[in-house]
């Protein structure tokens, strides 16, 4: 119930931290959340910071706003947030940059919540939405660098 797509980038990690981390760009890169919005007065990335994004499913619907929660903010090295309603998470999204050379190996990844309506979504769905989702990690992943490399 998790995955990861990794992609070199030609950029140091500060310029492919200041996309990943900054929520409000999200639109810019992902295929499913086309905006996103920090909540609560937090005005960037921090633990404990929430954001809500709205997300058009499978870039093509149900269109819905969901509310996320900042669990790990290293500077130019981890973010990520998790997802869920009424103080339950139902999933983590996050990326990881690790410097390589001249650039920075970035990788997205995600992992569902472990509960039993979590494994019977993924017993049903899971190679399609699994594959969804790596396909949209893969997307973002290559926009974000087209946008450091440039």
């Amino acid at each position: 119930m998790r995955g990861s797509v990794a992609v070199e980038m030609a950029a140091p990690p500060e310029r492919v931290w200041a996309l990943v981390s900054d929520v409000t760009r999200i639109g810019e890169f992902s295929p499913e959340t086309f905006e996103a919005e920090w909540l609560d007065g937090a005005t960037g990335p921090a633990p404990g910071a929430r954001f809500r994004g709205h997300v058009r499913r499978n870039g093509r619907g149900p269109v819905y706003w969901t509310t996320c929660t900042v669990t790990r903010c290293e500077e130019q090295r981890d973010f990520a947030f998790s997802v869920g309603t009424a103080g339950k998470t139902i999933n983590t999204w996050g990326y990881h940059l690790e410097p390589s050379g001249e650039g920075t190996e970035v990788t997205e990844w995600f992992e569902l919540a472990d509960n039993p309506l979590n494994r019977l979504y993924w017993r049903i769905a899971g190679r399609a939405r699994g594959r969804t989702n790596e396909e949209g990690m893969r997307t973002t992943l290559e926009r974000i660098k087209a946008v450091v490399e440039a």
